[in-house]
């Protein structure tokens, strides 16, 4: 294998870091003991800058080239962001229906109809009144008649009481892509690398 760039990062299979390697795990190093490899990163990825830099944490990450690509958003060298799960609001929900449970509750009402003392003289009740009983079908007569009034009638009703289902915990949703864990290693040895 070719001698490495100062400041490359390879992945490695094995649990160990090979020699003219570390783990990118945050460390913090020494600048005085890391001049080249401080002179490529700086403090990009922590560090004070007077006697120490850091290493970058690919521990639990997935790394991203810096900048913007089209359309999408722009990220700096160094920056880390997101998360491995989200608690959805109500506003990021999908429009749905939740199941109603209607128990029927008790009570009487008194309300009044209006009905004549006249004999049935129509089968249809459009714009007609009850009636006496009449000897056919015709139970509804006019309700403009001389015999019609109104008379109070109690009524069993039922006041239903409705609970809709809560649906969902309001629990953190997993929103990690499928993965395999494998070690990030940087090269602290090797050669400098020249700018184009």
């Amino acid at each position: 294998m070719s001698e490495p760039f100062i400041g490359e990062i390879k992945m490695f299979a094995g649990n160990f870091a090979p020699r003219g390697y570390m783990m990118c795990n945050g460390q913090i190093l020494s600048i005085a003991q890391n001049t080249a490899l401080f002179s490529i990163l700086g403090t990009t990825y922590g560090g004070n800058g007077q006697t120490t830099f850091a290493l970058p944490n690919l521990q639990s990450r997935v790394p991203i080239h810096a900048g913007q690509g089209p359309g999408l958003s722009l990220y700096v060298l160094g920056e880390m962001a997101g998360t491995e799960t989200v608690t959805m609001t109500q506003a990021q929900m999908p429009a749905h229906t939740h199941v109603a449970v209607v128990t029927p509750g008790g009570g009487n009402n008194t309300i009044s109809l209006p009905c004549s003392t006249n004999p049935g003289d129509s089968d249809s009740p459009a714009g007609r009144i009850p009636a006496i009983s009449s000897a056919g079908e015709e139970q509804y007569t006019d309700a403009t008649s001389a015999n019609a009034q109104t008379a109070p009638v109690t009524v069993n009703v039922s006041t239903p009481t409705v609970t809709n289902g809560i649906s969902g915990s309001n629990l953190p949703v997993p929103i990690l892509q499928p993965f395999l864990a494998i070690n990030y290693i940087i090269a602290i040895n090797g050669i400098f690398p020249s700018r184009n």
